[in-house]
């Protein structure tokens, strides 16, 4: 069975953005050989009575997913359910294909276990996409699918971009995530008002009747992010996921002067922003948090926080697959040790 700490050496001898196109490549291959498929899905995919809960008019055996930003072009969907994800969040994508910017745009803070990246949206657009998610959904695990605009639409355009995705799209979707807060395509952040949110909502509810969530970043102050999560929700979000990369380039010791950051670093403060929307919001929404987790404890603070369900993907990079596997059995034995027969009951329980 393959070793990640055996090969982990090699791959970080490769550039970060062509390691993962080595990974890519390799996972869209997995599912054409039924042999190892099984066997890593035997080894990787746990589940339990204790994790399962239905969400979204869905079954999610497990509650670890992987955060959008690694299958942005929904090619890989097969591969995730061999690597044990309960969940997957493809994307994100806009309406046209793009590039993304320019190379390099991918770095590795290996003694922090972080990423910094500038992707900048770089997906194969809404047609290719929109026919590869035909083709498998619905899938035996929930997909979500993560939407942004192109970077040449302008502010005012914003709101048709996002709307042609969903219209498109929900179909072939268990959610949707509208991502207002990516660091990497100009202007999008100033996207994270309520007017826009208004709007956006108001004509998304009435295409689709499938679940919405709205992204965050970690940047703003705590009482913007709740206020702005707060009118979301009113305004018909059904979820909050939060958060996005972080630009606070302090936190790593030799940082890029572009792109957001992930992994170990951004890990309290996207705890602390997801603290403080969970203590308004729990119990009103469904919550998902991601940002810096990477162990079975750091995943059971999240959700005893209020998270229903956490992602991550940075921590994939630095620990392998394993990690998966790792954070779902730590949390069986943490629900069975604090006498939850359900991840149900524990989630929110420290907003009691």
């Amino acid at each position: 069975m393959f070793d990640y700490e055996t090969v982990k050496p090699w791959f970080f001898k490769l550039q970060p953005e062509n390691a993962h196109t080595v990974v890519g490549l390799g996972l869209q291959c997995v599912g054409y050989c039924p042999p190892l498929f099984n066997g890593m899905i035997s080894k990787n995919f746990i589940t339990a009575p204790s994790l399962s809960q239905e969400l979204f008019g869905r079954t999610f055996l497990n509650p670890v997913g992987l955060a959008a930003g690694f299958d942005k072009n929904a090619t890989m969907i097969e591969g995730t359910l061999a690597m044990g994800f309960g969940f997957t969040e493809i994307g994100t994508l806009t309406p046209k294909p793009q590039e993304g910017n320019p190379r390099p745009r991918l770095w590795r803070h290996i003694e922090e276990e972080s990423i910094q990246n500038a992707m900048g949206f770089n997906n194969d657009g809404l047609f290719q996409i929109n026919h590869r998610l035909k083709n498998i959904y619905p899938f035996s695990t929930p997909i979500g699918v993560n939407i942004g605009k192109n970077k040449m639409t302008s502010e005012e355009n914003a709101l048709k971009d996002y709307t042609t995705l969903i219209k498109a799209l929900h179909p072939y979707a268990d959610y949707m995530v509208i991502n207002i807060s990516s660091p990497n395509t100009p202007g999008l952040r100033d996207l994270q008002n309520e007017a826009f949110i208004s709007d956006l909502f108001a004509q998304a509810k009435a295409l689709t009747d499938k679940p919405i969530l709205l992204k965050i970043a970690p940047d703003m102050s705590e009482d913007q992010a709740v206020s702005l999560c707060v009118h979301a929700v009113a305004s018909g979000a059904d979820g909050i996921i939060a958060t996005n990369t972080t630009i606070d380039y302090s936190l790593v010791s030799e940082p890029e002067d572009k792109g957001g950051l992930s992994g170990e670093v951004l890990r309290e403060r996207s705890f602390y922003i997801f603290d403080a929307i969970a203590r308004e919001l729990y119990g009103k929404t469904t919550l998902i948090s991601v940002g810096g987790i990477s162990t079975p404890e750091e995943a059971y603070r999240r959700i005893r926080a209020g998270a229903s369900l956490v992602q991550l993907y940075t921590s994939l990079i630095f620990k392998g697959p394993e990690v998966v596997e790792e954070i779902n059995r730590g949390l069986i034995e943490l629900l069975s040790s604090d006498g939850y027969s359900s991840i149900t009951d524990a989630i929110g329980a420290d907003r009691v």
